[in-house]
C-alpha cells in the first residue's frame, strides 16, 4: 500500500516550482528583514576594546611560537652537530 501512495503523489513540475519562485522570494525577503531587524553594531567603545584583545593576543602567540621555533632549531642544529661531529 505504500507502494500504492509513492508512486500516485507525483513532485512539483518545473512548471510549478518556477510559479511559486516569485512568492518564495517574497518571503525570504520577509524573513531577511526580520533578522536584520535583530542585529545590533557594537559601539565604537565595544570595537576598540576588542580590536585591543585581538592585538595582544597576536603578539602573545607570535612571541609562544617565536620561543618554540627557537629552542627546536637550537635541539635540531645540536644534534645534526653531535651526528656529524665523528
Amino acid at each position: 500500500m505504500a507502494k500504492t501512495i509513492a508512486v500516485t503523489e507525483q513532485p512539483n513540475t518545473g512548471l510549478q516550482q518556477l510559479k511559486s519562485q516569485p512568492a518564495r522570494l517574497g518571503e525570504f525577503l520577509k524573513d531577511v528583514r526580520s533578522e536584520m531587524r535583530k542585529v545590533i553594531s557594537p559601539s565604537r567603545a565595544e570595537v576598540q576594546s576588542t580590536t585591543i584583545v585581538v592585538l595582544v593576543t597576536v603578539f602573545i602567540f607570535a612571541a609562544y611560537f617565536w620561543l618554540v621555533d627557537n629552542i627546536i632549531g637550537r635541539a635540531i642544529e645540536a644534534l645534526l652537530h653531535r651526528l656529524t661531529q665523528h
